[in-house]
């Protein structure tokens, strides 16, 4: 949220209680890890032709296209027979030939681009070229106005009006495509070429497309408006309501503001503001910009249930269904609540609704001064924004992500061009200095600083500037220096967010002299004072490489230090297994293969971690990644100490391991120690330990203790410990038993092929396998499980004095793809096709199709396509939630030959190689 967007004057007693800088006022410095992405944007927004971006609109206005072409992708010029069709000379979907019907929007997202890199660093020719885009779509809006062919002499578009009445008439997507979205990309980067880069002409052309808007949306009832905008994706309207309102508050319009609220979706305010969760199923990133609307009504009307809906969202997607880098969805699509780890397929975390997410969450923190937003911000910003640039360079391409995906051996889908994410990309890479420093709009001049990447901010209006330097990412010492350029003391309240992953204590000290405070991770330590001159404030952030578990799987892990998410480079595309527990360190931190993650990460980029080569989500390799791994312990292990010892399954399939990280989680190697002396009694009374394991396991925690302060004391009763049980027999111990499964199940945690049991027992005189609650059976070799759905497992050991133990196991086996069929209406000259599918065991997760001119794409609803003066080929398959795909269909669509001969053929489709990286 810009600090100009707020309008001219207070609207309501709703104000934000904080605001960002103006662009301009804040810049990254070159050591920052965000400049190199920064400069390759700018790079592409120094020479991408304007005549490109403006090939499509000039071509739908019957203007000269001076040779471009359009920039391709979803950004063509549309089917060779199409018109620029008015809102009543749509020959219907019998008849009309379309194609390329989101077309315009990416040059909506490159308008923004060029006003933000303009206004971020101050550049003249970046703002020449806003201004000759800002002309160039002027003079397409003036001919479109000279024909009388539309409603209004505002409508700027590129395919004609009658998307929107076909969208009143409650067409489908397929027949069109989120009209309203495209307006909105228009409309949002006209109004960032007003406020950022001063482009008065800008101004005329949005004002024009805001009374056309309102004009359409004043002739609608609410009922209807709803069922518009509850179309999937159809009704997709990105954050109309956002930009209205905006542009409600400059113009000083209250029509544009009626507009803006026409935009609210009754279901999804009421439920969220009510805390009722609804979103399963939902198209994340058809709902997420409107959140950011809604802070934006509730500034101009007060009406608290905007701000009420836009905070229950953002509590239900983070951190519930939040990937570890920030990212959220599968397929575009949320899932249940609290699902993380049951909610990973082959193409999770859209990159749009990240964007989108880092909007809201720091539109949140402006009202709400919660640090829990920009501790969001920061991981998203880090690690899936920033990740999503590939490190190179290019002339024509934004080279960022669509999805990020974070299933095992992923691929970032990086290029992008003319798509959704490739627009927003174009934006999320010079907007990087954002979200770093917030100023207070309360009576006490105060400052917030966010985030802590090198930087400056220039405050004029205060007589402050502010450096943040850091001698590299990953260290955890950074200097802030507060210069003043007037002779008298300037008072400025000074907020420096102490981030959640900090390790230990903060410590900030001001010219030499350490302060005293009691915030805590996840907190803000405030400096009240006057500055004068040029003074330092040093900030210590000691961090910790971190394995942290997701919300529905304790076992499935990913790993942090401090706010850089690492993920393991490995070929393999199984998930990884590691013993996670074995390398926990007192405190919550997690062991490298080497002492000082920091020094590595800063020398090499990268640093071994359970043998295994990590390196931050964030430094745009293509190379296959793993962002989560499972965690197996099988023996008992700590602090990288690897004892042996087995640990052994209680009746509930609890281990001693549990026990010992059981929270609260020992804090220091003081209080390991104890742990381990009270795991290792429970143990042997348990007949889970013999006393020569158990002596073993503590003799193990001795070594690795530290010796700090505190110690001695538990050392001593460890060493109590080992002489009372020096002279106890050791206990017999029953068989150990393992249940062993191969293969690995696929990335969704489903066994995707038969597995293969094998029960493993040492000291035993008969082992046997039950599957369900089938009888027993001798298990004295592999067994194929030949059963679907979820199967329990239960094996039994039994040694020559008949003490026995168990294990239990349960498999969720789906080794069938789903099944789908095409059901289709002829049209005459187009066909309307519905897919659908079944799936007994997992459930459907998706149905995609593709065609010419369209990606491999999750649909949901009816679409249409118009037949051509060729033959068509649309292929279509399902995925179930166990990760199975079926062979793709093929259906072929005829030319338009006459009406009465067309025929439609569905074939199997042939084998077809292709990547993971499709899109």
């Amino acid at each position: 949220m810009d600090a100009r967007a707020v309008g001219g004057r207070a609207m309501t007693d709703a104000a934000p209680r904080a605001l960002p800088f103006p662009y301009g006022a804040v810049r990254l410095k070159p050591t920052s890890a965000f400049a190199p992405a920064r400069d390759r944007m700018l790079h592409l927004a120094r020479v991408y032709p304007i005549d490109r971006l403006l090939a499509v609109f000039r071509a739908g206005a019957g203007l000269d296209t001076r040779g471009a072409e359009p920039p391709g992708a979803w950004e063509g010029f549309g089917h060779p027979a199409e018109e620029p069709w008015g809102e009543h000379d749509y020959p219907g979907r019998e008849a009309a030939q379309t194609a390329n019907l989101l077309r315009g929007h990416y040059t909506g997202h490159f308008l923004s681009m060029l006003a933000l890199a303009a206004a971020g660093e101050d550049d003249d020719e970046l703002r020449s070229r806003v201004d000759e885009l800002v002309g160039g779509l002027a003079e397409v809006q003036q001919a479109l106005a000279a024909t009388g062919r539309y409603s209004h002499p505002g409508l700027l578009f590129a395919s004609g009006e009658w998307q929107f009445a076909r969208l009143e008439h409650l067409a489908p997507y397929g027949e069109i495509w989120a009209p309203y979205y495209t307006c909105h990309k228009l409309m949002a980067g006209l109004l960032d070429a007003y406020e950022l880069a001063g482009n008065e002409q800008a101004l005329e052309v949005v004002t024009g497309m805001a009374h056309w808007i309102s004009g359409r949306l004043e002739k609608l009832d609410h009922d209807h408006r709803q069922r518009m905008w509850s179309l999937y994706i159809a009704g997709e309207f990105g954050g109309m309501n956002e930009t209205l309102a905006r542009l409600s508050a400059i113009a000083d319009e209250p029509r544009f503001l009626a507009a803006a609220r026409a935009f609210d979706q009754a279901d999804l305010l009421d439920a969220a503001s009510s805390g009722h969760d609804i979103l399963d199923g939902m198209h994340a990133n058809q709902h997420l910009p409107q959140l950011v609307g809604y802070v934006r009504e509730y500034e101009l009307t007060g009406e608290r249930r905007y701000l009420a809906a836009a905070i229950g969202v953002f509590d239900q997607v983070v951190p519930g269904r939040m990937y570890a880098h920030g990212g959220t969805g599968e397929n575009e699509l949320w899932g249940p609540p609290r699902t993380v780890a049951g909610d990973i397929g082959r193409r999770n975390a859209e990159t749009c609704a990240t964007y989108n997410l880092v909007k809201l969450a720091e539109a949140l923190f402006t009202h709400t001064l919660a640090p829990r937003f920009l501790d969001y911000a920061e991981r998203a910003r880090q690690n899936h924004i920033l990740g999503s640039r590939r490190a190179v360079d290019s002339d024509d391409s934004p080279e960022v992500t669509y999805m990020f995906p974070v299933h095992a051996g992923a691929l970032p889908e990086y290029d992008n061009v003319g798509t959704c994410c490739g627009g927003t990309g174009l934006e999320n890479h010079v907007g990087h200095q954002a979200g770093i420093f917030f100023r207070g709009t309360g009576a006490e001049p105060a400052l917030w600083v966010a985030r802590y990447t090198p930087a400056e901010l220039r405050w004029g209006e205060r007589g402050i500037r502010v450096d943040i330097d850091q001698d590299h990412p990953f260290a955890d010492r950074v200097t802030l220096r507060v210069r003043t350029t007037q002779a008298r003391p300037v008072p400025l309240m000074i907020h420096l967010r102490i981030p959640e992953w900090v390790a230990g204590s903060a410590e900030v000290a001001v010219d030499g002299r350490r302060i005293e405070f009691d915030a805590r991770p996840g907190g803000v330590v405030t400096i009240d004072r006057a500055w004068q001159g040029d003074e330092r404030i040093e900030l210590t952030l000691p961090a910790a490489l971190r394995s942290e578990p997701t919300i529905d799987d304790p076992e499935l892990r990913s790993l942090r230090y401090g706010p850089h998410v690492l993920v393991a480079r490995d070929e393999s595309t199984t998930t990884i297994e590691r013993a996670w527990n074995a390398q926990r360190m007192p405190g919550g931190a997690t062991r490298a293969d080497v002492a000082d993650v920091s020094a590595a990460l800063a020398a090499t980029g990268a640093v071994p971690i359970a043998g295994l080569r990590h390196e931050p989500v964030w430094n745009g390799s293509d190379e296959r990644y793993h962002l989560y791994s499972r965690g197996a312990d099988r023996t008992i292990g700590f602090a990288g100490v690897e004892t042996g010892v087995p640990a052994r399954r209680r009746a509930d399939g609890t281990t001693l391991v549990d026990v010992l990280w059981a929270e609260p989680a020992p804090r220091d190697d003081a209080e390991l120690l104890d742990r381990l002396v009270a795991v290792c009694r429970a143990g042997m009374t348990e007949n889970l330990l013999s006393g020569s394991e158990a002596r073993v396991v503590v003799a193990a925690g001795l070594a690795a203790g530290d010796g700090a302060p505190g110690f001695a004391e538990s050392a001593r009763r460890a060493r109590e410990f080992l002489a009372e049980t020096a002279a106890l027999p050791d206990a017999v111990m029953p068989p150990d038993i393992e249940i062993a499964v191969s293969p690995a199940p696929a990335a969704s945690g489903w066994f995707t092929a038969p597995p293969t049991v094998e029960v493993r027992a040492s000291g035993a005189v008969r082992v046997e396998l039950r599957l369900d609650d089938d009888p027993w059976r001798a298990a004295d070799g592999p067994v194929v499980v030949d059963r679907e759905g979820l199967v329990r497992l239960e094996a039994r050991a039994i040694d020559e004095q008949g003490r026995s133990s168990t294990a239990r196991r349960e498999l969720a086996i789906d080794t069938e793809p789903p099944r789908s069929e095409a059901r289709m209406t002829q049209l005459g000259a187009a066909v309307e096709i519905t897919l659908v599918a079944t799936d007994d065991v997992s459930g459907v997760d998706a149905i995609r199709w593709q065609g010419e001119g369209t990606f491999w794409a999750t649909f949901q609803e009816a679409f249409v396509r118009a037949l051509t003066d060729r033959e068509q080929v649309i292929e279509f398959a399902a995925t179930d939630r166990a990760g199975n795909e079926e062979a793709r269909h093929r259906l072929t669509l005829p030319p338009a030959p006459k009406m009465d001969t067309i025929a439609i053929a569905l074939t199997p489709a042939p084998d077809i190689a292709r990547s993971e990286n499709d899109t």
